[in-house]
């Protein structure tokens, strides 16, 4: 470069500029634009690719899927055979007197049912409900657990607005011994089921 002269040596630097500045135009319009447009369509091609993955994993898994779901229909139907349906009144009283039977509760007192209605807490519930009010007694432990195991042991029956009140009693026996009253709440099987 020592033996150019200053016009040739302005001349190669022009040229060497030029050509980076025509590279760098190159560049910006041409190649980064596709080195973009790469990226995309392999960002696209993974997602493509995770989703044809799911489908494949959820054709592989189509018989178990179909056994777990008549698995769960022979669930819901075996619950669904214990659910009220026809005389609702009938259905409650016979129950629970049923229930009660190992316990040590008196429940004489039982309101007209109410209901069907449909469950306010879930939109398009397919299944209605009906409630009524009980009343009895029982000492504090026999209800309790009472109380427990129906709620924990019918999955379609539900207590509210539970009162208990001590009865006043002359006899010491009598000391724990508590009104009640309750509303029952349980789920009716839908008429087409």
């Amino acid at each position: 470069m020592n033996k150019l002269t200053k016009e040739k040596r302005n001349q190669l630097i022009m040229v060497v500029g030029l050509t980076a500045l025509a590279l760098g135009a190159l560049w910006s319009v041409l190649i980064a634009p596709l080195r973009q447009n790469l990226r995309e369509i392999s960002g696209r091609r993974a997602v493509v690719a995770h989703k044809l993955d799911e489908v494949s994993l959820a054709i592989k898994n189509a018989d178990r899927v179909a056994a777990e779901l008549v698995e769960a229909k022979e669930v819901l139907a075996k619950v669904e055979s214990g659910m009220a349906s026809g005389d609702l009144y009938a259905w409650a009283i016979n129950t629970l007197k049923e229930f009660k039977l190992p316990y040590r509760v008196d429940i004489p007192q039982f309101s007209q049912v109410d209901g069907p209605r449909d469950v306010p807490l879930l939109a398009q519930f397919p299944y209605k409900q009906a409630s009524l009010t009980i009343g009895g007694s029982a000492y504090f432990n026999d209800f309790g657990q009472f109380l427990a195991d129906l709620e924990n042991l019918s999955p379609y029956i539900r207590i509210l607005n539970l009162s208990l009140e001590p009865i006043p009693s002359q006899a010491h026996a009598e000391q724990d011994k508590l009104a009640f009253k309750m509303d029952v709440v349980f789920l009716v099987k839908p008429a087409d089921a």
